[in-house]
């Protein structure tokens, strides 16, 4: 890296922390009675939006564990490998570790260089360790000296989290940071609990007002001693710097329906089969068979492979994190990086890229055994793996829509439809465009969605969980979306614990057709849409999300009735439905009226 460069870092990181230091301190969220901490749904906010369309991002895991190479020799003389975990599964003697990460030097390190590598591959966010379970810092923490300027052989003067942000923002990419919750490096933590957390968002504030992350990746949250009133304290603090910042599950428990943003199913063996019920998601896997480099670890999956992956996780409505490993030099193995640009030849190829950015998930069809299928619009994306030398492709509907063409992309060839069966069947005339997915366009009528106006239920809230006497609060509530956590309640007059809420309505459906209304809840609730009860899960429980189908008629108004209650500990409540025409949300305010 040239001495301009290292320059031109220098003073963005210079400028970020007089920023920081001159601008006001974020207030967060006051925690107590009153508040909810539930700011929008994440199915739609705006906020949120950036990562939904983005579909696919690149996960770097980078760190001192990194000069280990995978294998540590005992004094035996018997080889142990790990990668990330060299350190506890080795049972590394910590003076030699910390020695080890004196001479640890990534000097080949070139942040333009991921990140270009990022967008050859088509990815469109970027998420880079900044502590893992080591406790090792990749950024000049003041907090310690257990970092990558105060201890190792690396260029003092760099700052890699600086570099990559600044690569990243010039690409176009968005910049996340993965933090672990846990710290071996960090003696007695359970210990010394209230420092270890001190420092921890002392930390946090630091990577928050030098690097600007849009994401915060947090991991290691499985400890006994990190408690649901952490994460709670946690996720307030950092919206507080930031009300715009998208947080992972693991920030909490890893409780995905209630814990963060989306949840985070990892490897390729928990790949979701179908959307992740009443969450958005995100899918990370790794290029070869580590998170972190190892020498001994050059099992990389293919294109072809990493690909259909992609695919068929946005089919099913989630993001793809892909990770790499760059080396001790901090460079990304050739084997990773072929792979990768691989993906991006086929998404650049033939306009393929129009089954995956800012597509989705469509109740429309059935998840076919050939390919995928992804939605956008009055379109349909047939991601065709095994495709017919001769024959016909038969896609199961779940409900009615009508086609109107065909074509297969990058490719003059005549695609026929018909009628059969569950549904339609496909004939194309013409050979595949390639080995990975030939992707078929089909574009679809369905019924337009009626409008409501709808403002919201009415809510009445009880200081017991009985329904009894005159309500405390009675008001409109425009959507049922509520994370009071431990601390938080309906109104500074509820307590947090020992409540009851009742909501009362009308719902007007968009379609006409089955619905599946869903329930996020902790403690009870029961549910009664037209006089009916669809939803009865009246025993104490935690976290839990309930469904029932329900067939509706577009635009008519159906009574609905909400019962809840909270007796001690966390408590949640949301109301989502979903429709073969509309993917799963939070019911808006617009087909809600109050009784």
């Amino acid at each position: 890296m040239s001495a301009a460069y290292r320059g031109s870092m220098l003073r963005t990181i210079v400028i970020a922390v007089i920023s920081a230091l001159l601008s006001p301190a974020p207030v967060a969220a006051a925690p107590g009675p009153g508040t909810n901490y539930a700011v929008d749904d994440a199915f739609t906010s705006p906020r949120t939006a950036w990562w939904r369309d983005a579909k696919f991002g690149m996960f770097v895991h980078f760190g001192d564990y990194s000069g280990w190479g995978g294998e540590y020799r005992r004094p035996d003389g018997t080889i142990c490998r790990d990668a990330e975990w060299i350190r506890l599964r080795c049972e590394i003697p910590w003076p030699e570790y910390e020695a080890a990460a004196k001479k640890f030097n990534p000097a080949k390190f070139d942040a333009g260089a991921i990140v270009k590598l990022a967008k050859d591959a088509g990815q469109k966010y970027l998420v880079v360790t900044s502590k893992h379970h080591d406790g090792y810092a990749m950024w000049p923490t003041k907090v310690n000296k257990w970092n990558l300027r105060d201890t190792s052989a690396f260029d003092p003067n760099r700052d890699i989290l600086a570099e990559l942000k600044q690569a990243a923002d010039a690409a176009g990419l968005k910049f996340g940071l993965y933090y672990s919750i846990n710290d071996w490096h960090t003696t007695g933590t359970a210990d010394n609990y209230a420092q270890y957390k001190k420092d921890m968002h002392a930390q946090l504030k630091e990577l928050m007002t030098a690097y600007h992350p849009d994401l915060m990746w947090f991991d290691g949250q499985g400890q006994p001693w990190w408690s649901l009133a952490d994460g709670e304290e946690l996720q307030s603090y950092l919206h507080g710097l930031n009300p715009n910042l998208i947080i992972n599950d693991r920030v909490t428990k890893s409780r995905g329906i209630v814990d963060g943003d989306y949840e985070t199913p990892e490897r390729q063996a928990n790949i979701p089969a179908a959307p992740i019920a009443a969450v958005p998601w995100e899918s990370c896997v790794t290029t070869s068979d580590r998170w972190g480099w190892a020498r001994y670890d050059t099992n990389f999956k293919s294109s072809s492979v990493l690909t259909r992956y992609l695919l068929d996780i946005v089919g099913r409505d989630g993001d793809f994190l892909l990770n790499v490993g760059p080396d001790d030099t901090g460079v990304i193995p050739k084997g990773a990086q072929d792979s990768l640009r691989g993906v991006g030849q086929w998404l650049r190829a033939n306009e393929n890229s129009q089954a995956v950015y800012g597509a989705t998930y469509t109740g429309l069809v059935a998840d076919p055994a050939w390919g995928a299928v992804s939605r956008k619009g009055d379109k349909l994306y047939l991601s065709v793996y095994d495709w017919p030398d001769v024959g016909k492709l038969h896609l199961s509907t779940l409900d009615k829509f009508g086609i109107t063409g065909a074509r297969v992309l990058g490719s003059d060839q005549a695609v026929g439809w018909a009628a059969a069966g569950d549904g339609f069947d496909l004939t194309p005339s013409g050979a595949a465009t390639g080995p990975i997915a030939t992707v078929i366009e089909l574009t679809i009528t369905t019924p337009a969605a009626v409008p409501g106006s709808g403002t919201g239920l009415k809510a009445q809230y009880w200081k017991n969980t009985t329904f009894s006497g005159t309500p405390e609060v009675t008001r409109v509530e425009p959507a049922l979306n509520f994370a009071w956590r431990t601390k938080g309640s309906p109104a500074p007059s509820i307590p947090a614990d020992g409540f009851s809420a009742r909501y009362t309505g009308f719902v007007q459906p968009q379609f006409t057709g089955e619905h599946t209304f869903l329930t996020v809840s902790d403690e009870t609730v029961r549910v009664w849409v037209d006089g009916k009860l669809v939803i009865d899960n009246a025993t104490p429980h935690g976290p839990a999300v309930n469904k029932a189908a329900v067939t509706l008629q577009a635009g008519k108004k159906y009574s609905i009735r909400v019962d809840y209650t909270e007796s001690t500990g966390e408590a949640y409540l949301k109301l989502l439905w979903a429709n073969p025409n509309r993917k799963q949300r939070v019911i808006p305010a617009a087909q809600l009226y109050p009784a």
